[in-house]
């Protein structure tokens, strides 16, 4: 494909042409305002007018082991706890095929969906196969190989030995996860993660302060530890619910420390706004992290949709729009930055090259029928292409028809009116 032509972000007409470097990366080489439709007879030119083109989006936080199990397991409504406690019930039941089937359906609907790179936890289990769940999602990895980038980090609960957790890295995990604020002494558990993870040389993705009512809190001494690590080495934390409840000034202290430490936030809109703030103190109030003031900081911030359709969320199309919808009317985001946190700071927060409407970006889009970023968060149309490395790799079209009566007296319907 030599080049593209859609509508940037804010609904302009644009051409946008593709190179292949030396390495045989689709690169953007030059993005101009679309005046010549003469371009779009050329078999190698893809016209997209009528769609919005942005990066593709990123999932920076998922639990594919875990998709899609709500109605195999009837699990009941519910707070974290209440969560936790029905999947390490319910995942006893489910064989590694049921793993690797769920993750390849819902990796396969983010894909369809615009997401080509994800990275998911994957629960070392309490049974006498504690690894089955890590070594279907490296099968769905392979599988998936050259359409989407897929990352996994190991999530380890306070009770998993750290011979299992080497186990899962061996087997292919990539990360080193967990949860450590559910420990009996969550700076033990944090300590245990990080030494393992600098034994390896790799990073990680903690699931930090999950919650909202509490007088400890994890993710200073996890950006403490952090501060010193290579530029480049990951370190990520998720969820910080606890951060949306704390003073100010505490806030203040720790978005900058975290900003030091050059560690990642993710935003967890979905899940948090169904987990949290079901009792106690907090009843009532969001789980959502407090995105503006880590922002403000200079942190990295990300936003994820973290679980689909299990224990952790009865809901979840598997959608970047969905997120980004959330986080403009539940976290205060406007648009355009709502379609940042779930594409190019995304991407950023799983140490991804830049991709998507720059020159020398990957040739990599997101491109959903609209007008704009605006008018495709609300109204999230089924109607996408997804492009990797300069070719479509999965388009969804869908038909539509709606009889209408002529007048509010007359109610014979008139012809329909299709819309391709």
């Amino acid at each position: 494909m030599h080049g593209i032509t859609g509508s940037s972000g804010d609904g302009s007409p644009v051409d946008v042409t593709v190179s292949v470097d030396a390495d045989g990366v689709a690169r953007v080489s030059e993005i101009r305002p679309h005046v010549d439709d003469s371009l779009l007879t050329g078999s190698d030119w893809l016209d997209l007018r009528g769609f919005v083109l942005t990066a593709p989006a990123a999932e920076p936080h998922a639990h594919l082991d875990k998709a899609l199990s709500w109605s195999e397991l009837n699990p009941p409504l519910g707070d974290l706890n209440d969560a936790i406690t029905s999947w390490r019930i319910g995942s006893v039941q489910l064989g590694e095929e049921s793993f690797r089937r769920r993750a390849l359906q819902a990796a396969t609907s983010m894909l369809r969906n615009g997401i080509t790179a994800v990275r998911t936890h994957a629960d070392i289990l309490g049974d006498d196969d504690p690894l089955r769940a890590v070594r279907a999602l490296v099968d769905v990895r392979e599988q998936l190989r050259g359409l989407m980038t897929m990352q996994i980090a190991v999530l380890a609960s306070p009770l998993a030995p750290t011979r299992l957790i080497e186990a899962a890295l061996d087997v292919g995990a990539d990360l080193v996860g967990g949860a450590p604020h559910i420990a009996d002494d969550p700076a033990v558990e944090v300590t245990r993660l990080l030494d393992l993870a600098e034994s390896r040389g790799i990073g990680t993705d903690l699931h930090i302060d999950e919650f909202m009512d509490g007088d400890h809190l994890t993710i200073e001494h996890y950006a403490d530890r952090v501060a010193d690590w290579p530029t480049d080495r990951i370190r990520t934390a998720g969820h910080c619910s606890r951060l949306s409840t704390l003073p100010p000034a505490d806030l203040a202290f720790v978005a900058a420390a975290l900003a030091r430490a050059r560690v990642s936030v993710i935003a967890l809109p979905i899940t948090n706004l169904y987990l949290q703030g079901r009792h106690g103190a907090s009843a009532g109030r969001r789980g959502i992290t407090a995105i503006d003031v880590l922002r403000d900081a200079g942190v990295l911030v990300a936003g994820g949709a973290d679980n689909i359709r299990d224990p952790f969320n009865p809901v979840g199309r598997a959608d970047p729009l969905e997120t980004a919808s959330l986080l403009v009317t539940a976290a205060h985001q406007a648009p355009d930055t709502a379609m940042e946190l779930v594409t190019d700071n995304a991407r950023a927060a799983l140490g991804l090259e830049p991709a998507g409407l720059q020159v020398g970006a990957r040739a990599d889009f997101l491109a959903v029928r609209g007008t704009d970023v605006v008018d495709v968060i609300a109204t999230a149309p089924a109607d996408r292409v997804v492009i990797v490395n300069g070719a479509p790799v999965a388009r969804t079209e869908t038909t539509s028809w709606t009889a209408i009566a002529p007048s509010d007296t007359e109610t014979t319907p008139v012809p329909c009116v299709m819309e391709r």
